[in-house]
């Protein structure tokens, strides 16, 4: 592995959450996604990671991006979005991988419909942050540099 790759956080972010900021801000809030990758760049940069930010609508991109990881990040913050609640393929990419992976949700979906409550990616995760909006990556990306330096 790179001596970036020992740097990076790979901030990974699924369907629909390009339209944040216009889609149910009720329920997602108004901050954009592009917000929140500047957002997570600093915060990211302040501890001495860089931060790879990625969305897509495709399930499968997603698998990839899980797998590439393994090789070009030191761990995942993972925004499956609906797909927490329906993949099992990205349950198993991301317990193919040795990286850490912390879940994020901008909502409680707890708190939500019945059908949100299960996640596939909970269980291969380290831990899963839900209902602090965008703020939630901020914790995600604290939790997970505490968790690498640990590791060091």
């Amino acid at each position: 592995m790179s001596e970036t790759a020992h740097k990076t956080l790979f901030i990974l972010n699924g369907p629909n959450l390009n339209l944040l900021g216009t889609r149910e801000p009720e329920t997602y809030g108004n901050t954009t996604l592009a917000e929140i990758e500047e957002d997570t760049a600093a915060k990211a940069e302040a501890l001495g990671f860089n931060s790879d930010f990625r969305q897509t609508n495709l399930e499968g991109t997603l698998v990839d991006w899980i797998q590439e990881a393994e090789k070009s990040a030191a761990g995942v913050i993972i925004n499956a979005a609906a797909y927490t609640h329906t993949s099992v393929a990205i349950h198993d990419a991301i317990a193919a991988i040795s990286k850490p992976v912390i879940e994020v949700h901008l909502s409680n979906i707890f708190a939500r419909e019945a059908y949100r409550h299960h996640s596939y990616v909970s269980d291969v995760a380290a831990g899963v942050i839900c209902g602090f909006g965008a703020h939630g990556y901020m914790l995600a990306i604290d939790a997970l540099a505490s968790m690498l330096r640990g590791q060091s």
